[in-house]
């Protein structure tokens, strides 16, 4: 199952003819775009059901809510879908975008609750060698660099600016993504690189799994 060509020429096409009026006489080729797109995340879905547990697999439309957006293009320029693993053991979700010349896979924790985030934070200041371990990784490196997300400016409440796990304990989010090409995105093997992209998530997932599922002594919560 690959991702069309067509697809992303849709995509180049409505970035400079983001209305109503194009798109209604270019809706077949929209049509088009989406059950491609459409396929193609349910033939991933069921190549990530092999190594994980994945509940459900939904592709976004491309229509945009504007009603508090100053930006009133009605028609986003892009092509996504989200992974949402089963079970309250399983934490983590996975991201793919479809966008010519900005597509990746990724994945993480985009806008964690406040409890969840209290938790992350009380066990990197009590131990951040674990993911420090997870994030020096070669196989983390290669695939995704480094840890992503928004960050506070200053230390969260509780604690210093000299905390030693200080550059952790200031992300709001914890991503991580990995960059395609357009000509990636449209050979053959695509499919599979995005389901071996978000295997390499596993050991960060797993963790973070592991310490939203349990307490500081290592007690489950569930």
């Amino acid at each position: 199952m690959n991702i069309q060509p067509s697809t992303l020429q849709f995509l180049r096409d409505i970035r400079v003819n983001n209305d109503r009026d194009w798109f209604q006489a270019n809706k077949a080729h929209y049509d088009r775009a989406w059950k491609n797109m459409q396929a193609f995340v349910k033939a991933l879905e069921a190549e990530m059901n092999k190594t994980d547990l994945i509940e459900s697999a939904k592709p976004f439309r491309i229509y945009r809510d504007v009603r508090f957006s100053k930006d009133k293009s009605p028609y986003k320029t892009n092509l996504g879908a989200g992974f949402q693993r089963a079970t309250a053991q399983l934490r983590g979700g996975y991201y793919l975008h479809i966008e010519p010349g900005g597509c990746f896979a990724g994945g993480g924790f985009w806008d964690p609750n406040s409890q969840d985030l209290k938790r992350i934070r009380e066990e990197f200041a009590l131990d951040d060698q674990p993911i420090r371990k997870i994030m020096a990784a070669p196989e983390f490196i290669n695939y995704f660099g480094t840890l992503r997300g928004d960050e506070l400016k200053t230390a969260p409440q509780g604690y210093t600016q000299d905390h030693p796990a200080i550059d952790l304990l200031r992300k709001k989010q914890l991503l991580i993504s990995r960059p395609f090409t357009d000509a990636e995105v449209l050979q053959d093997n695509f499919l599979n690189e995005v389901a071996i992209t978000f295997q390499a998530m596993r050991p960060f997932f797993d963790y973070m799994s592991e310490v939203l599922t349990t307490d500081l002594n290592g007690e489950s919560i569930l």
